[in-house]
Protein backbone atom coordinates (compact mmCIF):
# COMPACT_ATOMS: atom_id res chain seq x y z
CA UNK A 1 0.00 0.00 0.00
CA UNK A 2 1.11 3.60 -0.71
CA UNK A 3 1.90 6.01 1.85
CA UNK A 4 -1.32 8.20 -0.33
CA UNK A 5 -3.22 5.26 0.10
CA UNK A 6 -2.49 4.44 3.72
CA UNK A 7 -3.20 7.77 4.53
CA UNK A 8 -6.52 7.99 2.47
CA UNK A 9 -7.30 4.95 4.55
CA UNK A 10 -6.38 6.38 7.48
CA UNK A 11 -8.33 9.46 6.71
CA UNK A 12 -11.91 7.13 6.25
CA UNK A 13 -11.07 5.41 9.74
CA UNK A 14 -10.64 8.31 11.65
CA UNK A 15 -13.90 9.99 9.82
CA UNK A 16 -15.80 7.07 11.27
CA UNK A 17 -14.37 6.37 14.42
CA UNK A 18 -13.47 10.17 15.15
CA UNK A 19 -10.24 8.30 16.81
CA UNK A 20 -7.81 5.56 15.82
CA UNK A 21 -5.07 3.82 18.52
CA UNK A 22 -2.10 3.31 16.90
CA UNK A 23 -1.84 0.00 17.14
CA UNK A 24 -5.14 -0.59 15.76
CA UNK A 25 -3.72 1.89 12.42
CA UNK A 26 -0.74 -0.08 12.00
CA UNK A 27 -2.89 -3.27 11.70
CA UNK A 28 -5.68 -1.89 9.76
CA UNK A 29 -2.84 -0.67 7.31
CA UNK A 30 -0.83 -3.89 7.37
CA UNK A 31 2.34 -2.25 8.02
CA UNK A 32 4.93 -1.19 12.01
CA UNK A 33 3.78 1.82 14.15
CA UNK A 34 6.63 3.60 13.05
CA UNK A 35 5.64 3.85 9.48
CA UNK A 36 2.46 4.84 10.63
CA UNK A 37 4.55 7.24 13.10
CA UNK A 38 6.28 8.53 10.08
CA UNK A 39 3.62 9.11 7.54
CA UNK A 40 1.40 11.28 10.48
CA UNK A 41 4.49 13.25 10.86
CA UNK A 42 4.72 14.27 7.77
CA UNK A 43 0.74 14.97 6.66
CA UNK A 44 -0.97 17.76 8.55
CA UNK A 45 -3.88 15.89 8.01
CA UNK A 46 -3.78 13.67 11.35
CA UNK A 47 -2.03 14.55 15.05
CA UNK A 48 -0.35 11.76 17.19
CA UNK A 49 -1.53 12.16 20.86
CA UNK A 50 -0.46 9.76 23.50
CA UNK A 51 -1.29 6.82 21.79
CA UNK A 52 -4.41 7.54 19.36
CA UNK A 53 -4.26 9.38 15.83
CA UNK A 54 -7.21 12.13 15.61
CA UNK A 55 -7.98 14.65 12.80
CA UNK A 56 -5.72 17.79 13.21
CA UNK A 57 -8.90 20.00 13.10
CA UNK A 58 -10.57 18.01 15.51
CA UNK A 59 -7.80 19.00 17.68
CA UNK A 60 -7.21 22.61 16.79
CA UNK A 61 -11.34 22.80 17.72
CA UNK A 62 -11.13 20.11 20.99
CA UNK A 63 -10.21 23.45 22.61
CA UNK A 64 -13.66 23.81 23.16
CA UNK A 65 -13.83 21.97 26.57
CA UNK A 66 -13.29 24.44 29.35
CA UNK A 67 -14.33 23.41 32.97
CA UNK A 68 -15.39 26.99 33.29
CA UNK A 69 -17.91 26.84 30.15
CA UNK A 70 -19.38 23.33 31.32
CA UNK A 71 -19.94 24.06 34.84
CA UNK A 72 -22.97 25.81 34.20
CA UNK A 73 -24.55 23.31 31.25
CA UNK A 74 -27.37 21.54 32.05
CA UNK A 75 -26.18 22.17 35.67
CA UNK A 76 -29.60 20.85 37.23
CA UNK A 77 -29.49 17.64 35.48
CA UNK A 78 -25.91 17.20 36.62
CA UNK A 79 -27.20 17.89 40.11
CA UNK A 80 -29.79 15.51 40.15
CA UNK A 81 -27.72 12.20 38.21
CA UNK A 82 -24.95 12.99 41.51
CA UNK A 83 -27.63 12.69 43.68
CA UNK A 84 -28.62 9.13 42.37
CA UNK A 85 -25.25 8.43 42.12
CA UNK A 86 -24.64 9.18 45.59
CA UNK A 87 -26.94 6.60 47.04
CA UNK A 88 -25.12 3.83 45.99
CA UNK A 89 -22.07 4.83 48.12
CA UNK A 90 -21.66 2.80 51.63
CA UNK A 91 -19.40 3.12 54.72
CA UNK A 92 -15.73 1.99 54.11
CA UNK A 93 -16.16 1.91 50.25
CA UNK A 94 -13.39 2.67 48.34
CA UNK A 95 -14.05 5.02 45.29
CA UNK A 96 -12.62 6.64 42.28
CA UNK A 97 -14.35 10.08 41.11
CA UNK A 98 -13.41 11.43 37.64
CA UNK A 99 -13.11 14.74 36.41
CA UNK A 100 -15.54 17.20 35.22
CA UNK A 101 -18.38 19.71 36.73
CA UNK A 102 -20.90 16.56 36.85
CA UNK A 103 -18.50 14.56 39.70
CA UNK A 104 -18.02 17.66 41.53
CA UNK A 105 -21.35 17.67 42.39
CA UNK A 106 -21.06 13.65 43.32
CA UNK A 107 -18.08 15.00 45.71
CA UNK A 108 -20.14 17.48 47.59
CA UNK A 109 -22.82 14.40 48.27
CA UNK A 110 -20.80 12.14 49.53
CA UNK A 111 -22.77 11.83 53.16
CA UNK A 112 -20.60 13.12 55.98
CA UNK A 113 -21.04 10.35 58.39
CA UNK A 114 -19.89 7.69 56.03
CA UNK A 115 -16.13 6.80 56.39
CA UNK A 116 -14.69 6.43 52.61
CA UNK A 117 -11.65 6.49 50.54
CA UNK A 118 -11.65 8.59 47.57
CA UNK A 119 -9.19 8.28 44.58
CA UNK A 120 -8.95 11.19 42.19
CA UNK A 121 -6.87 13.27 40.02
CA UNK A 122 -8.91 16.99 39.91
CA UNK A 123 -7.95 19.80 42.14
CA UNK A 124 -11.90 20.94 41.90
CA UNK A 125 -12.83 17.44 43.23
CA UNK A 126 -9.66 17.30 45.21
CA UNK A 127 -10.89 20.90 46.82
CA UNK A 128 -14.37 19.41 48.03
CA UNK A 129 -12.99 16.13 49.30
CA UNK A 130 -10.39 18.05 51.57
CA UNK A 131 -13.10 19.05 54.00
CA UNK A 132 -14.65 16.09 54.89
CA UNK A 133 -13.46 14.84 57.62
CA UNK A 134 -14.51 11.31 56.95
CA UNK A 135 -12.95 11.42 53.33
CA UNK A 136 -9.46 9.63 53.28
CA UNK A 137 -8.07 11.31 49.90
CA UNK A 138 -5.74 10.08 47.51
CA UNK A 139 -5.33 12.60 44.91
CA UNK A 140 -2.89 11.29 42.01
CA UNK A 141 -0.80 13.86 40.31
CA UNK A 142 1.33 14.68 37.23
CA UNK A 143 1.49 16.99 34.73
CA UNK A 144 -1.41 19.89 35.57
CA UNK A 145 -4.03 19.93 32.49
CA UNK A 146 -6.20 23.21 33.28
CA UNK A 147 -8.84 23.09 31.20
CA UNK A 148 -10.06 19.83 32.71
CA UNK A 149 -8.43 20.87 36.14
CA UNK A 150 -7.34 17.81 36.34
CA UNK A 151 -3.54 15.72 36.59
CA UNK A 152 -1.99 13.15 33.81
CA UNK A 153 1.29 11.05 34.35
CA UNK A 154 2.17 7.20 33.54
CA UNK A 155 2.85 7.00 37.38
CA UNK A 156 -0.92 7.65 38.06
CA UNK A 157 -1.56 4.23 36.03
CA UNK A 158 0.26 2.14 38.15
CA UNK A 159 -1.08 3.04 41.23
CA UNK A 160 -4.54 2.64 39.89
CA UNK A 161 -3.89 -0.69 38.62
CA UNK A 162 -2.42 -1.89 42.16
CA UNK A 163 -5.69 -0.37 44.11
CA UNK A 164 -9.12 -2.03 44.67
CA UNK A 165 -11.57 -0.10 44.23
CA UNK A 166 -15.00 -0.72 45.02
CA UNK A 167 -16.87 1.81 42.63
CA UNK A 168 -15.33 3.93 40.00
CA UNK A 169 -18.28 7.00 38.65
CA UNK A 170 -17.03 8.23 35.62
CA UNK A 171 -17.83 10.98 33.48
CA UNK A 172 -18.14 11.68 29.84
CA UNK A 173 -18.69 13.61 27.02
CA UNK A 174 -20.42 11.60 24.73
CA UNK A 175 -22.34 8.69 24.74
CA UNK A 176 -23.34 6.76 21.63
CA UNK A 177 -24.56 3.55 21.03
CA UNK A 178 -22.14 2.40 18.07
CA UNK A 179 -19.24 4.79 19.02
CA UNK A 180 -18.90 4.24 22.53
CA UNK A 181 -18.31 6.49 25.35
CA UNK A 182 -15.80 9.70 24.77
CA UNK A 183 -14.56 12.63 26.23
CA UNK A 184 -12.74 15.79 24.52
CA UNK A 185 -9.21 15.52 26.70
CA UNK A 186 -6.46 12.33 25.57
CA UNK A 187 -5.01 12.68 28.91
CA UNK A 188 -8.14 11.25 30.92
CA UNK A 189 -8.64 8.23 28.49
CA UNK A 190 -5.82 5.97 29.87
CA UNK A 191 -6.72 7.25 33.67
CA UNK A 192 -10.14 6.07 33.18
CA UNK A 193 -9.50 2.85 31.86
CA UNK A 194 -7.03 1.92 34.40
CA UNK A 195 -9.66 3.07 37.07
CA UNK A 196 -12.42 0.54 35.30
CA UNK A 197 -10.06 -2.66 35.01
CA UNK A 198 -9.32 -1.87 38.96
CA UNK A 199 -13.38 -1.24 39.80
CA UNK A 200 -15.81 -3.90 41.54
CA UNK A 201 -18.21 -1.80 40.05
CA UNK A 202 -18.40 0.55 37.20
CA UNK A 203 -21.16 3.64 36.64
CA UNK A 204 -21.55 6.11 34.11
CA UNK A 205 -22.50 9.29 35.64
CA UNK A 206 -23.88 11.95 32.94
CA UNK A 207 -26.63 14.22 31.89
CA UNK A 208 -28.80 12.88 29.49
CA UNK A 209 -27.72 16.09 26.60
CA UNK A 210 -24.61 13.60 26.53
CA UNK A 211 -26.32 10.55 24.90
CA UNK A 212 -25.77 10.88 20.67
CA UNK A 213 -22.99 12.90 21.46
CA UNK A 214 -19.55 11.65 20.33
CA UNK A 215 -16.31 13.38 21.66
CA UNK A 216 -12.58 13.24 19.85
CA UNK A 217 -11.15 10.97 22.36
CA UNK A 218 -12.88 7.59 23.05
CA UNK A 219 -12.14 5.41 26.32
CA UNK A 220 -15.01 2.65 26.08
CA UNK A 221 -17.65 1.20 25.10
CA UNK A 222 -21.39 1.08 26.86
CA UNK A 223 -21.42 -2.69 27.90
CA UNK A 224 -18.22 -1.91 30.08
CA UNK A 225 -20.56 -0.17 32.80
CA UNK A 226 -22.42 -1.70 35.25
CA UNK A 227 -25.30 0.99 35.26
CA UNK A 228 -25.64 4.28 33.22
CA UNK A 229 -26.99 7.21 36.08
CA UNK A 230 -28.87 10.13 34.84
CA UNK A 231 -30.76 12.66 35.81
CA UNK A 232 -33.77 10.28 34.90
CA UNK A 233 -32.59 7.39 37.57
CA UNK A 234 -30.28 4.79 37.13
CA UNK A 235 -29.90 1.97 34.21
CA UNK A 236 -28.73 -1.00 35.56
CA UNK A 237 -26.85 -2.92 32.61
CA UNK A 238 -25.29 -6.47 32.09
CA UNK A 239 -21.75 -5.36 31.76
CA UNK A 240 -19.90 -7.22 28.93
CA UNK A 241 -16.89 -9.59 30.03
Amino acid sequence: MLKSERLSALADAIAQHKVVHLRDAAALLGVSEMTVRRDIAASDQFTYLRGYIVSATDVQNGAGYSLEQEKDHFAQAKAEASAIAAKLIDDNDTLFVDCGTTLTTLARLIPADLHVTVVCYSLNVAEILRRKPNVRMMLLGGLYVPASDSFSADETLDILRRMGINKAFISAGGVDETRGVTCWNFHEVAIKQAAMQSAVERHLVIDSSKFGVVKAARFSQIGEFDSIITENGQTLRERAV
